[in-house]
């Protein structure tokens, strides 16, 4: 998930046991990205004869234009460790091996256009499209379901309005909602306090949307669960969330177990 690197660390005193730490603090992550703008790499060790002992104070990471799994990109994302225990024998070998595990702060800002590219992601659109759950294929009379068009508007006070349409055989309706985003056993987003808008669906149309609206208000709360996501030995937790202009901001940490190495 962490793409290519500019700028970190160039120069600390000639120090050669953080400067090795760096550079291979730097070629694990670069893996971890499908692409990225900029990230930026911190290891803080003082004294650092302690990286000799296999003990730095943090390591702190913060990246631009990060794309997670080809298709999913944040604008902004930072993370930085508690004191990590490691084998310095592993950084000698060009790889980094936790003595044991460690947790991470992090912080993620997503842009509304990004929000919406995401719902165009192969990953996502399988979860949305050619859908026979009975409350669906009850209204579609049998028929597969599809939503596609997904556009996210962002709002103040974490809230959303949601556009879209649903389709099946020939028919195409309308479908479009407000909610508030809320984050539920600190993995889970939640489309809560669900209300359907009727003003931009015609009136014929509305009582069928209004059907439509809450499955798929069902089916958004059961996709964004950060446990799909996770790296391997790395488990990912939300604090908080809040929408801040066209931003959706998240703060959480990470309980690193074991150092992934590819996204």
């Amino acid at each position: 998930m962490f793409g290519g690197f500019v700028g970190f660390n160039k120069d600390r005193g000639g120090d050669w046991g953080e400067n090795l730490l760096n550079t291979v603090a730097s070629n694990t992550i670069r893996h971890l990205f499908t692409r990225s703008e900029l990230v930026e790499v911190e290891v803080r060790c003082h004294p650092s004869s302690k990286l000799l002992q296999g003990t730095i104070d943090s390591f702190k990471m913060s990246g631009r234009g990060l794309v997670i799994r080809r298709d999913f990109r944040t604008e902004e994302m930072s993370f930085e460790t508690d004191t990590v225990a490691l084998d310095f024998s592993s950084v000698l070998q060009g790889k980094i091996s936790l003595k044991q595990p460690t947790q991470a702060i992090a912080q993620v800002k997503l842009t509304e256009t990004d929000i919406n590219k995401s719902f165009k992601a192969d990953l996502v659109r399988k979860r949305l499209e050619n859908l026979d759950l009975p409350a669906l294929t009850e209204i579609s009379g049998g028929e597969p379901v599809s939503f596609t068009d997904v556009e996210v508007q962002l709002l103040p006070n974490n809230s959303i309005q949601l556009f879209a349409k649903a389709s099946w055989s020939e028919r195409s309706i309308p479908v479009s909602f407000r909610c508030t985003l809320e984050v539920a056993r600190r993995r889970k987003i939640i489309f809560g306090n669900l209300q359907f808008d009727p003003d931009p669906i015609p009136e014929e149309l509305q009582e069928l949307s209004q059907k439509l609206t809450t499955a798929l208000g069902e089916i958004l709360n059961e996709m964004v669960d950060l446990d799909r996501f996770d790296l391997d030995g790395v488990t990912m937790r939300l604090n908080r969330l809040e929408t801040e202009g066209k931003n959706l901001l998240f703060s959480g940490y990470a309980q690193i177990e074991r150092v992934p190495q590819v996204g």
